[in-house]
């Protein structure tokens, strides 16, 4: 009995395995170099992308995409999904992605590399170049500029998946999720300096199930900005600065707008930032909202606004709305958040006079400025605290 109980388990492990190695040997492989891309940086590549892509849509086996060792200059290029019949598609990056030079060429495209309706894809490794230095020293003189594109952007896409990607030089966005369901991004690297303008680093909106760790974000803006619509996401182990810190919003810009709630950012640490944790909201009328909000295990060094919800935002002061947010923040939790504060105000609810802030909780919150507690100003803000909080907590009960 012994003897067969053990030939049965052989016998299925090796047909597990047989069928493992042949599933492997099924799937389909596309080397771009195969399809004529060339790894000297200059010669246009978009061709060969696009060719191996549409056979992979084609391939009702898992795909691969193979990108080799060497630089891809690549335009342009939209990834579309609506005709695909593939759901597993790979694209492993061993070699970095170069935009044109000119920052024209793809500045006014909106994306640079843009995938739209896809299910299953997932991209491994690599790096994305955008080279984007001389559209900023544009923008920064004042200078008429293209808008600029985005490095990497998902639209209405499901079962997303990044991994190991770096994205340098952007010329806006680095990553954008937008409409997308079930996306993981994980040991994303960004970076570009602390003045390249619009840069955020990572940008969700619209979208549900995504989570994002163990990524390190260098930038010019927001680590991760969390625009309208944005549910169930969960950001842990990040590490960001110089930058703007991570942000919910900016909110509130439209009468008719989808809310943010159930998000959760824990285990991150930010670095000589301008903001920490932000919540930002125009002063102009919106049925919008924020509720369910954790951030949690947080540490701060030399950060300018450390835990901030600003509901009066308005860059540079410029053409101010100048009314009554219309966005409900409620539920918004601040727990083990310590380190130092650049100012003297670390912890600042400047909320809506037509809707309070309401149960805002701050527990286990220690931050300072130059080694002595830091202040904290409220502003039409209702919650608790508990545990050790210092600054002390200027919330109304």
């Amino acid at each position: 009995m012994a003897g067969a109980l053990s030939f049965c388990l052989a016998f299925q492990y090796f047909l597990l395995t047989f069928f493992h190695y042949l599933s492997i040997a099924a799937n389909a492989n596309y080397n771009i170099q195969s399809l004529g891309a060339k790894s000297d940086g200059k010669t246009d590549c978009t061709k060969a992308f696009l060719s191996a892509w549409t056979s992979a849509c084609a391939s009702t086996q898992p795909a691969t995409i193979y990108v080799p060792p060497g630089r891809y200059l690549l335009g342009a290029a939209t990834f579309a999904g609506k005709s695909c019949k593939n759901t597993a598609i790979t694209i492993q990056i061993d070699g970095t992605l170069v935009a044109p030079s000119d920052f024209n060429v793809i500045g006014n495209s909106g994306n640079w590399i843009k995938f739209e309706s896809v299910t299953g894809v997932s991209v491994i490794g690599g790096t994305l170049d955008a080279q984007g230095a001389n559209l900023w020293a544009c923008k920064n003189s004042g200078k008429s500029c293209p808008t600029g594109a985005t490095t990497l952007a998902f639209y209405n896409s499901n079962n997303i998946i990044m991994n190991g990607l770096s994205s340098i030089n952007s010329q806006k966005f680095n990553i954008l999720v937008d409409g997308c369901h079930n996306a993981k991004l994980v040991g994303i690297k960004v970076s570009a300096p602390g003045n390249s303008p619009n840069t955020d680093g990572i940008h969700v909106e619209k979208s549900t199930g995504v989570t994002i760790m163990n990524s390190q974000i260098v930038t010019g803006d927001d680590c991760v900005s969390i625009g309208p619509g944005t549910s169930n996401l969960w950001i842990e182990t990040i590490a960001c600065g110089p930058g703007h810190g991570i942000s919910i919003g900016s909110l509130g810009w439209d009468l008719q707008e989808p809310g943010v709630q159930n998000v959760t950012v824990k285990s991150a640490t930010f670095t000589g930032t301008e903001n920490g944790v932000r919540v930002k909201t125009w002063a102009r009328p919106s049925n919008g909202f924020v509720k369910n909000i954790l951030f949690q295990h947080l540490v701060m060094v030399n950060v300018q606004n450390p835990i901030i919800i600003d509901q009066n935002y308005c860059p540079d002061d410029h053409n101010c709305p100048n009314q009554v947010s219309g966005v409900k923040i409620s539920d918004v939790t601040y727990q083990d958040i310590h380190g130092s504060s650049a100012t003297e105000t670390a912890v600042k609810f400047d909320c809506s006079k037509g809707n309070p802030c309401s149960d805002i909780t701050l527990e286990d919150v220690k931050l300072t400025y130059k080694n002595e507690p830091a202040h904290s100003s409220c502003i039409n803000a209702i919650g608790k605290s508990s545990g050790s909080v210092e600054p002390n907590s200027c919330l109304s009960l």
